[in-house]
């Protein structure tokens, strides 16, 4: 019981400086949710059981758009799939004895930033720690989105559109970096970029929905830069070193 409590509050503790970035994430989520005509009820519940920031921009920017249903399924399991590689990993951390309802738990707390900790954690991963630590991370993540949503019914519609921006700038700040040191990540984003174009004024393509386009287009954009540019691990170069050598 005791081991517990200590699990509990060190998850606590760790969680706590992430879910005060997830706040300021959430609340300019909570502009987009708002221009979607979310209200604060419905923006915290979706937040809350969602916690992704890419995932839940594209479900509000179809939903924004009318998009149909399968169109948003679709957004959200592509824009996801990294979570699924996460849990798997994170299955190498969890005690033999663990139940499955307890792993399974702890797989619906996965984000990136409580993923990160507990894989960072000391010997096994106890479910208590992650759950304390994605609980009051995700608090904070999805009243940041119901805050935001309050204040786009509040503000004046230009600082609206002004705070709007914010989360343009933070998918900015993600893939510019890695875009100014890894050539392959660069030609991908130009690539979306210029297809993203194309797609949009080509004949036939141009009629479909911007949901399903984007759906199509990441498809095969991720398809192709991992068939021809695939990340290579430590592993692999190990591997590659000795097969060299052997020959």
């Amino acid at each position: 019981m005791k081991k517990t409590t200590n699990d509990i509050l060190d998850g606590l503790r760790m969680g706590f400086p992430i879910g005060l970035g997830y706040f300021a994430v959430a609340f300019s989520l909570g502009i987009i949710a708002s221009k979607a005509g979310l209200n604060a009820v419905e923006g915290f519940l979706s937040s809350f059981f969602t916690r992704a920031s890419a995932g839940e921009y594209g479900v509000y920017t179809l939903v924004a758009a009318q998009a149909a249903y399968i169109e948003v399924a679709a957004m959200s399991i592509v824009v996801n799939l990294r979570y699924m590689l996460m849990s798997a990993a994170l299955s190498q951390k969890i005690a033999p004895a663990t139940s499955p309802l307890k792993r399974l738990l702890m797989a619906c707390c996965v984000t990136d930033e409580v993923f990160a900790i507990s894989i960072a954690h000391p010997g096994h991963t106890p479910p208590a720690y992650t759950y304390s630590a994605a609980l009051i991370s995700t608090l904070f993540w999805a009243t940041g989105c119901a805050v935001g949503i309050t204040a786009g019914t509040l503000l004046p519609t230009n600082m609206v559109t002004a705070l709007s921006m914010s989360l343009y700038g933070m998918f900015l700040a993600i893939i510019i970096p890695p875009a100014r040191t890894d050539r392959n990540v660069f030609y991908t984003i130009a690539a979306s970029f210029l297809l993203s174009g194309l797609f949009a004024i080509a004949p036939l393509i141009s009629q479909w929905s911007s949901g399903m386009r984007t759906v199509l287009l990441t498809i095969i954009i991720s398809a192709v830069a991992a068939w021809i540019k695939p990340i290579t691990t430590e592993t692999d170069d190990t591997d590659k070193t000795q097969n060299n050598r052997n020959r």
